[in-house]
């Protein structure tokens, strides 16, 4: 049950980025007219936190939309910052969830998984990654999924 609930929440929300890619679009990217290229390849995301040892068997807690390009936007807290993370990682998402090496957490497992779908400059994104627990989580995703 938890997989088809899931799968609905996730369709709905690739559709209601697809609304949002199509909205988003402003400024010089849009004057590109029929038979030409743009000059911005599409970064839009959808962004999750699931509770669980992954996002097939989780419950997702909560999601966001990321928009980058061509402008920035979607339902994230901090767009700007997460867009900006994300270019200075390369999209290489291991970079920004990898724990950091020094800092208290509890040694407990109670795992909280991320995931990232979407289009990053025009190539397709599908990560996920599992925290032990939520103050791994807090320690080591960055400001992208800080939601």
């Amino acid at each position: 049950m938890r997989s088809i609930t899931r799968c609905l929440g996730l369709a709905s929300a690739a559709m209601g980025l697809t609304a949002l890619t199509a909205l988003a679009g402003t400024g010089v990217a849009d004057a590109a007219t029929a038979g030409q290229e743009s000059l911005y390849a599409p970064s839009a995301l959808v962004l999750a936190v699931t509770a669980g040892p992954d996002a097939d068997e989780g419950t997702v807690l909560r999601a966001v939309t990321l928009v980058c390009a061509p402008g920035r936007g979607g339902t994230h807290p901090a767009p700007r910052a997460a867009c900006a993370e994300l270019r200075r990682a390369g999209a290489e998402f291991d970079s920004i969830t990898t724990p950091p090496v020094t800092g208290p957490c509890s040694k407990e497992w109670d795992p909280m998984t991320v995931t990232a779908v979407g289009v990053w400059e025009g190539r397709r994104i599908d990560y996920e990654h599992t925290f032990a627990n939520r103050c791994a989580l807090r320690r080591g995703s960055g400001v992208l999924f800080a939601f």
